[in-house]
């Protein structure tokens, strides 16, 4: 079965109606040590993700998964476990580099199709970090993707609320205010501005 990938537009394309707009795969350790460069390559290039498992044979991991959670990956402390993300670093570095070139960050494949609870963990942990969508490599997943890639109406809701704060803000000649009880300031419109623009343009797609 072909790998289906789900990456919605945030940006305008940087490539014209008939040209090429590939997407990269980061699956070696020279691809992570010249991300930035590769990132810049060609204003033609759309999206990048990492490929988990070549990444991990490139890199001389022990593991033989794909993605998430790896048994061994863990810290321990009085008695208990505790599991940390070793594509982290890796993903991170891939978010600044698209962000910085204008290219969509996209979270690979999740390999163990049966496990919804993993596969939405780590979905979660790349949208929180920045990426705009996820590989599907099963049916199943294609559902899960959507609906961790697409706002909720209580953070839309949220994100209009701050945008709407901070306007009367700026009328008063404020550069900040509070809302529920938090700080809220110019950088704040910023991180609104993403969860509106994302949810706007996947209405319109709709």
């Amino acid at each position: 079965m072909p790998s289906m990938r789900w990456s919605p537009r945030l940006n305008p394309p940087r490539a014209g109606p008939s040209e090429i707009s590939p997407e990269v795969i980061i699956e070696t350790a020279a691809g992570i040590a010249h991300v930035e460069e590769i990132a810049a390559s060609s204003p033609r290039l759309q999206a990048m993700s990492l490929g988990a498992a070549d990444f991990a044979a490139s890199m001389g991991m022990a593991t033989t998964g794909i993605g998430g959670t790896q048994e061994n990956y863990y810290m321990a402390r009085e008695g208990q476990k505790y599991w940390s993300d070793p594509w982290h670093w890796a993903q991170a570095a891939i978010v600044a580099a698209c962000r910085t070139h204008g290219v969509l960050p996209v979270d690979g494949p999740f390999g163990d199709f049966s496990d919804e609870e993993g596969f939405r963990a780590q979905a979660l942990r790349s949208a929180t970090l920045g990426m705009v969508g996820k590989w599907a490599i099963h049916p199943k997943q294609v559902a899960l993707a959507n609906e961790i890639f697409s706002p909720g109406e209580k953070a839309v809701k949220e994100a209009q609320e701050i945008l709407s704060a901070m306007e009367d803000a700026k009328k008063s000649g404020a550069g900040a205010t509070v809302y529920r009880g938090r700080l809220v300031d110019i950088a704040s419109i910023r991180q609104a501005q993403v969860i509106v623009r994302q949810a706007e343009l996947i209405a319109s797609q709709q």
